[in-house]
Order: C-alpha cells, then structure tokens, then sequence
C-alpha cells in the first residue's frame, strides 16, 4: 500500500508560496500543486521559480482552466517547467469553475463547448510534445515549420504527466481519463474510498496503462496517527496520491498562511 502525499498551495503571494514549497520538499512532501485562474499569481512563473529551488518534489497545478487558456502557449510553460525541473511537472486540467468566486475575464462558459475544448486543447499538447508540426481541429490549429522552436524544447516530451477532472461513472467523462495520467474524480453519486475503488477497478478494465487515481481533503497536523488513519482507506482502494487541501477562505490573511506552512512543516500523513 503505496501512496504519495502532496499539497496544494490555497493562496498567499508568490514569495510565501516559494517558500511553502522550499518547506514541503524538507518536510517530506512528494508534490507541490498551485492553482490557476483567469487573474492572480502566475502560476508557471511561480512553479519555475519552485523548480529553480527544489530538487525532488513534483510541481504542478491543481487545476488549470484548459478551455480558457491557449493550448499551445500552455504546452510551451508546462514543457518549460519539465525541462528546468529535470522531469518534474504534473499539468492538471479541467473545464473551469464558474462557482468559486473565481476572476473571470471574458472565458467561454458554455459547458459543452468548454467539454469539447479540453479535450482538443489535450490533444494539441499531445501533438507538440510530440514533435509534431501541425494540428487542425475544430476549435484549435497550428502550423510551424520551424523544427528549431521544437528542439529548443527538446522534443520530444511525451512523458509529461496529464491529469484530469473525471466526472464519475459519467461515461464521456472517464472515456477522457483514457488519453491522460491520472485523474481527479468528481462524484456524482456520492464520493468516499468506495466510489474510488469503482474507478481504479473502471480503469484497470480499460486499459493496461497506469494512471494515477488522486484522492484528496484535509488531515490534522499535529496527530500522526489520526493523519494516516484519514489517508488510509483511501490507499486501500486503490489511490496513488493523496492531496492536502486547505480551500476554506480567507487565503491571504497573515493567519491563514502561517496554518498552511504549520501543516506543510507537520509532514504528510503516512498511513
């Protein structure tokens, strides 16, 4: 029974965030995960900055709005970030919440059209890790003939991690999951250890590949036992990764960002 343990990072400026992240790779942590919206700390800027002054931690996001971002442009900042990290980089993407209070800055929000978009905008990063120099779609397309800008990224880098938001059992939903790395499952029906074993057993049907099934919530800092006891079922039924969330507002108060590095100095649970 074998689970990683990361953190993601609610909020704070770019410089407490670095230093969070300095502080989760010297307390144990496995991955550090920022989030990223349509306004706020530049995420890849920041995670860069967390590649320039860790050494083993994964960096990433948790998530990464796909339809509101370009993919191409998202392509290029994740394959940065991989290179300068020496293979660390984990993108996440979803559709993007309109429901959390979240800037908003003239994003499509059809959610059909947005369903549609990330999966041609997971295509499109697909293709350029790969090296390949054009792509037509119904929503995206490039063409480069300039092999130079691919080798500049040292393509290829089809071994990038993509995880996703699955809605679960929706069928399109998880059929999604097949072409990523992992998943974030999204319960229709109710969520918990078993519903997370429905999905590890869903995938392991489909597909011989493995993909990370990720788990997530909140453990206490100061009880170890009690930490590992939360984690522990969810390793059980088939989770790879355990992320610890702080999401409750306010995220920017001197008080809240000293309980986050609290519980990232704690350690992550062990089951």
């Amino acid at each position: 029974m074998t689970i990683k343990a990361g953190v993601i990072l609610p909020g704070g400026s770019a410089s407490t965030q670095l230093d969070q992240a300095i502080l989760a790779e010297q307390s144990g942590w496995d991955g550090v995960f920022v989030w990223e919206g349509g306004y706020g700390v530049d995420a890849w800027g920041l995670l860069a900055a967390m590649a320039a002054s860790t050494t083993r931690v994964k960096l990433g996001t948790v998530l990464t709005p796909l339809p509101w971002r370009r993919p191409p442009k998202l392509a290029s900042q994740v394959a940065t970030l991989d290179e300068l990290s020496g293979g660390r980089a984990i993108l996440t993407v979803g559709v993007g919440d309109i429901a959390t209070g979240m800037p908003m800055t003239s994003e499509d929000l059809d959610i059909r059209k947005r369903a549609d978009m990330m999966d041609e905008g997971i295509d499109v990063i697909r293709s350029l890790w790969a090296g390949q120099q054009e792509f037509h779609g119904r929503h995206y397309s490039y063409a480069c003939s300039h092999a130079g800008l691919f080798e500049a990224l040292r393509q290829p880098r089809p071994d990038i991690p993509i995880w996703v938001v699955g809605a679960w059992p929706r069928p399109r939903s998880m059929r999604r999951v097949l072409k990523c790395d992992g998943v974030l499952p999204q319960y229709v029906d109710g969520a918990g250890p078993e519903a997370l074993a429905e999905v590890k057993a869903w995938l392991d049907e489909r597909t011989s590949r493995p993909i990370d099934v990720i788990s997530e919530g909140e453990t206490p800092g100061d009880d170890a036992s009690a930490a590992a006891e939360v984690v522990r079922p969810w390793a059980e039924a088939g989770a790879s990764w355990w992320l610890e969330t702080r999401w409750e507002m306010p995220h920017n108060s001197d008080e809240r960002m000293a309980e986050i590095s609290g519980r990232i100095a704690a350690g992550p649970p062990v089951p």
